[in-house]
């Protein structure tokens, strides 16, 4: 079954998007869009660390990922700059300093393109196992920390008074986003990966019923982009990765159409 490139590539990607949409939902939800683009470009320098210390290129993105959102907290907490402006410095810095080690190492070849924008054609049976390792390994801790996070989204104050650690609850999260990160490098590439977290969830948010509806849809649609875009790109020769993201953003136009949407009460999602 898995011997066709083009099944491989659809099996991949309908993981992802299942991974990626509960979790773009608490983004979404937390308005850390820019956040997640923060990580992602944070992956570049995380595969130069990788090659130059001899590790698999997803470990390094895990590290340096995990390490970027954690210097981030403790930046925020500082109160040095506001948290915009620490992300975009965060985001910009992270990118260019992988972008200049990987050009200072002159015996490695790297397929820059395929970093940034990834290459679903082309994974394997082996990375389809790691993808659907590490996605059940998240969906699993999300499943756990679901209440903490949703109750800590509408008000850190409210999540204590019922007994929850909002602050474990955040780190645990922004691990989750290093590991996401890390297994889509490959799928979708460095700088798509927060298109696929977000625009799903953004599309759900207008037509789901509640938070956990949401979360489920955010993942069909998430399927749905990638099944679309393949198809696509298969069609017309055009590059898989934005091809999925185009049909994602197709989707979400769809959504814009007036007597489509079903407007939540204030009640049923978090804002």
């Amino acid at each position: 079954m898995l011997d066709d490139f083009f099944t491989r590539a659809l099996v991949a990607g309908i993981g992802l998007a299942v991974t990626t949409g509960p979790l773009g939902c608490l983004v979404v939800w937390r308005r850390m869009a820019y956040f997640g683009a923060t990580m992602a470009h944070s992956a570049l320098l995380g595969v130069a660390l990788a090659f130059a210390v001899d590790i698999n290129p997803m470990l390094g993105v895990f590290a340096v990922a995990a390490t970027v959102s954690v210097a981030l907290l403790v930046l925020q907490r500082s109160g040095v700059l506001s948290s915009d402006t620490l992300m975009g410095i965060l985001a910009h810095a992270a990118l260019a300093l992988g972008l200049v080690a990987i050009t200072a190492m002159s015996w490695l070849r790297v397929d820059l393109m395929g970093l940034l924008f990834g290459d679903i054609l082309a994974v394997s049976v082996r990375d389809i196992g790691v993808l659907y390792g590490g996605g059940a390994l998240v969906l699993g801790v999300l499943a756990w920390l679901w209440r903490s996070l949703l109750a800590s989204t509408v008000s850190d104050e409210l999540a204590q008074a019922e007994g929850l650690n909002p602050e474990r609850a955040r780190i645990a999260f922004m691990l989750l986003m290093a590991v996401v990160i890390a297994i889509a490098m490959k799928i979708v590439g460095i700088l798509l990966i927060t298109a696929l977290l977000i625009i799903p969830a953004a599309t759900a948010r207008r037509l789901a019923s509640g938070p956990e509806a949401m979360a489920l849809m955010a993942s069909g649609l998430g399927a749905g982009a990638v099944a679309l875009g393949l198809s696509g790109s298969l069609a017309w020769d055009t590059p898989s990765g934005p091809s999925i993201v185009l049909a994602a953003f197709a989707l979400f136009l769809l959504s814009l159409i007036p007597g489509r949407v079903r407007r939540p009460a204030r009640s049923e999602t978090p804002p």
